[in-house]
C-alpha cells in the first residue's frame, strides 16, 4: 500500500535518512522505533509531506507521491501535543475539519466514532476540562472524521500513564482494525511498539536496523544494536518491576513481623496481668 524506495534526507549536509526502503501493507499498524536523533520523526514527516525527500520515491497504491504536497496526500497526523482548540468544546473540536468538507462524514459516522472512543459524556466540555487520555481520544476522533488514507501518530502515548495508556492502545488497535486503516506510529518506547504494532521498524543512525513482527524482534534480533536497544530496555523495565515488588514484599513482611510481635507482646502483657491478679 505504502512504499518507500531509497529515501534520503539531509539537513545542512548532514545525512538524517540514508536510503530507507520499505513496504507497509493495507490496514497494518507499524511502529517506527529508535533513539532520539535517529531519524524516525523525519521519516514520519516525509510520509506526511511536511518535508521533501532529497532522493528516492514515496508511492501510495502505486501512485508516486514524492512531490505531491501534504494537503493532497490524504494522510492525517495526531501530534504529540494534540493541537486541540482550547476555545472550542469537544464536539466542535471533533467536527472542526468538516466545516470545509461537510459531506465527508455523515452525522451517523461521527456519532459512531464518538461512541467508539467513549466521548459521549464529554462533548460539551472545553479542552481544559479534559484529562490527557480524554484529549488523546478527542484528537483521534478529530482526525478520524476526516477519513484519512493513512493515520500517523507522533508519540501518541508519551504523556499518558498506566491504565490510561493501555486503554488508548486498545482504542488505537480497535480503530485500525475496525476501519482497516493503515497506521504508522513514531515512538521511543520498545514496550509500546511491541505490544501495539503488527510490525516494528527500528531505525539507527538514519538506517533500518530491523523491520519485522514483534516476535521476530524479540526472538531474533538481527544485530547488536537491536539487541541492546530493545532487549536491554525491556530487561531494565523487568528488573525495575521486580525490584518494586520485592521492596513491597519486604516492606509487607516487615509489617507482618511487627504486627505479630505486637500481638505477642499484648498477649504476654495480658497473661502477666492475669497472673498478678
Amino acid at each position: 500500500m505504502l512504499s518507500l524506495k531509497n529515501v534520503k534526507k539531509s539537513y545542512d549536509k548532514t545525512p538524517v535518512l540514508k536510503g530507507i526502503s520499505l513496504d507497509i501493507e493495507d490496514g497494518e499498524i507499524v511502529s517506527i522505533l529508535g533513539p532520539s536523533g535517529c531519524g524516525k520523526t523525519t521519516l514520519l514527516n516525509l510520509i506526511l509531506g511536511i518535508v521533501e525527500a532529497d532522493e528516492g520515491q514515496i508511492l501510495f497504491n502505486g501512485e508516486d507521491l514524492t512531490d505531491v504536497p501534504m494537503e493532497k496526500r490524504g494522510f492525517n497526523i495526531v501530534f504529540q501535543d494534540y493541537a486541540l482548540f482550547p476555545n472550542l468544546n469537544v464536539y466542535q473540536n471533533i467536527t472542526y475539519g468538516l466545516r470545509n468538507r461537510p459531506g465527508l462524514s455523515t452525522q451517523e459516522e461521527v456519532d459512531d466514532l464518538i461512541r467508539l472512543l467513549g466521548l459521549q459524556e464529554h462533548l460539551n466540555k472545553k479542552i481544559g476540562q479534559l484529562s490527557g487520555g480524554q484529549k488523546q481520544r478527542v484528537a483521534l476522533a478529530r482526525t478520524m472524521v476526516m477519513k484519512p488514507k493513512i493515520l500517523l501518530l507522533d508519540e501518541p502515548l508519551s504523556a499518558l500513564d498506566g491504565v490510561i495508556k493501555e486503554s488508548i492502545k486498545d482504542r488505537i488497535k480497535t480503530i485500525a482494525k475496525e476501519y482497516n486503516l493503515t497506521t504508522i506510529i513514531v515512538t521511543h518506547d520498545p514496550e509500546e511498539a511491541l505490544t501495539l504494532s503488527d510490525r516494528v521498524m527500528i531505525i539507527n543512525d538514519g538506517q533500518i536496523a530491523q523491520f519485522g513482527d514483534p516476535e521476530e524482534i524479540i526472538s531474533k534480533p538481527e544485530n547488536g544494536f537491536v539487541k541492546r536497544f530493545i532487549l536491554n530496555q525491556l530487561e531494565i523495565k523487568k528488573n525495575n518491576i521486580y525490584k518494586l515488588f520485592a521492596e513491597q514484599l519486604r516492606s509487607q513482611t516487615r509489617q507482618d513481623a511487627a504486627d505479630q510481635q505486637n500481638v505477642l507482646s499484648r498477649n504476654l502483657m495480658q497473661q502477666a496481668q492475669m497472673q498478678a491478679l
